[in-house]
């Protein structure tokens, strides 16, 4: 069968009423999280882990994507009419956008950016359709050495992405892959890092960790910074639509920032962030209104948005065909594969691919419903930024804690979510990721597992791990991605050193 075929079938699927209702649930929950600065995709999975547990695994993977999707879009609303951004990736439409609506124009605005992010999702979807069959294909031939370096540009890259510090990043590996050790060993038996309490033998649960560290741990900070005052937020005046020549101005910007964002998000060290910075100086480079940007210029939102949304797509292209997270929302939607005993790469699209195509087409679905969604209810979306901080965290802490006991019913488990929750605090007061610290309790065990076929293979000789030309190129572009933003951050670190050296001069 070819791609069209397979995505025909998961549309099919995907247009059940059922899995209707979870994209409908999921966009309008993403949206929601958007919306409210400081509370991202990946917190809100992470909340409905543990109550999607007994649910259908494709109509909640659906709903999980398709908060995924809405984040992105609702990040540009806060944005826009708050100079807040919801999202780290919406921190560029806040640039050009909140300018707009001082100046009045808010309704334009909007309105390119749901556009815009209607069409780099359109685009950039039906890019994954077509490229994942390609990477797949490729990925089926890997031994276990192959997997081991992946795993190794897997830990890597996300501890380079993650944070300003590679250092911290990479400190946040080493605690999620310390945690990935406790429990039975899958080869030999034996109770690791249990400390004789039965409840650790099982290992450290994936949900609870990636609530503790997203919702607890979060709500702590936010409830730690006290009370900053009211933010301002502009009225949208006027009319919602754009002009003809607001489209002559955003349509190129669109395609052009879908063009950026979704070879960065496909890539393993991508992420949002990159794409709509570089799509922001495009735009700025080509517009034929230079004196606009920083004024409210409205390529400065199209262009970044589009790259934003594009970037998501591209996300779930490592994420589903070779089980690399490279978010922290991918992170927590790889948890939820393995909490159906799924593990997302080549094989899964062999062995269920009714799930995966269906969750491919239903983000053509969600992004249709996202259009419809974003401008006609902008009102109703304003309105959310009015919720008083302290119900807001205070609920989630509630819903965090009775989804965990509702999962696992055990007083050890509820110890465990207040721990995690705690060291999640701290690390966001000390500036270490979060993120890193998910991936290694993932990814570790599959590591180790093809590690130890490799070796046992090759009867404990180490060559082996470089003696395939693919594991190679793999462990060297490991080794680029830890190198090269150290030196990036060393020339950057010189560049404004000279440039103090020069002012006291």
């Amino acid at each position: 069968m070819n791609t069209f075929e397979f995505l025909l079938q998961g549309l099919v699927i995907a247009a059940q009423p059922m899995n209707l209702l979870y994209a409908l649930i999921g966009v309008t929950l993403g949206t929601a999280v958007g919306v409210l600065p400081g509370i991202g995709p990946a917190l809100t999975v992470a909340l409905l882990l543990p109550v999607t547990y007994q649910l259908d695994p494709a109509g909640s993977l659906i709903m999980f994507a398709g908060i995924y999707y809405g984040g992105m879009y609702g990040g540009s609303t806060t944005s826009i009419l708050l100079n807040t951004p919801g999202e780290s990736a919406s921190i560029v439409t806040a640039l050009e956008g909140n300018k707009m609506a001082r100046a009045g124009r808010g309704g334009p605005a909007l309105a390119t950016a749901a556009i815009g992010s209607f069409v780099a999702g359109l685009i950039a979807t039906l890019g994954l359709a077509f490229i994942a069959p390609f990477i797949v294909k490729v990925a089926l031939v890997f031994g276990p050495r192959e997997y081991f370096a992946l795993m190794v540009l897997a830990f890597v890259t996300v501890s380079s992405a993650f944070g300003d510090s590679t250092l911290r990043g990479l400190t946040s590996l080493f605690v999620g892959l310390a945690l990935a050790m406790v429990g039975i060993d899958q080869l030999s038996g034996q109770a690791r890092l249990s400390f004789g309490i039965p409840d650790l033998l099982d290992g450290v649960e994936v949900t609870t960790l990636a609530v503790a560290m997203f919702a607890i741990g979060e709500s702590l900070y936010i409830a730690a910074q006290g009370d900053r005052g009211p933010d301002r937020i502009e009225a949208v005046k006027g009319s919602v639509w754009m002009s003809a020549a607001d489209w002559a101005r955003s349509w190129k910007p669109w395609l052009r920032g879908t063009a950026i964002g979704f070879p960065i998000g496909a890539m393993p060290a991508g992420g949002a962030e990159i794409g709509t910075f570089l799509s922001y100086a495009t735009e700025k480079r080509l517009t034929k209104h230079p004196e606009e940007f920083g004024n409210g210029a409205i390529e400065g939102v199209a262009g970044p948005e589009a790259a934003n949304n594009a970037s998501a797509a591209g996300t779930l292209v490592p994420l589903l065909t070779l089980g690399l997270p490279t978010t922290a929302t991918a992170a927590i939607m790889l948890a939820g594969f393995q909490q159906y005993g799924l593990q997302p790469g080549p094989l899964l699209f062999a062995t269920n691919p009714q799930l995966v195509w269906g969750l491919i087409a239903s983000l053509l679905i969600a992004n249709l419903m996202l259009l419809v969604l974003n401008l006609p209810l902008i009102g109703l979306w304003v309105k959310l930024l009015s919720i008083p901080k302290p119900w807001l965290y205070a609920g989630i802490l509630l819903f965090a804690t009775l989804g965990t006991i509702g999962a696992n019913p055990s007083v050890f488990e509820l110890g465990m979510l207040l721990a995690f929750g705690l060291l999640g605090y701290a690390m966001r007061v000390f500036g270490y990721p979060i993120a890193p610290v998910v991936v290694g309790l993932i990814l570790g065990p599959l590591a180790e597992q093809q590690l130890r076929r490799a070796l046992a293979i090759s009867q404990g000789d180490l060559t082996t791990l470089v003696a395939s030309p693919v594991a190679v190129v793999l462990l060297l572009i490991a080794a680029a991605a830890l190198i090269v933003p150290l030196i990036l951050r060393a020339r950057g670190r010189g560049q404004v050193l000279s440039q103090l050296a020069a002012s006291e001069d």
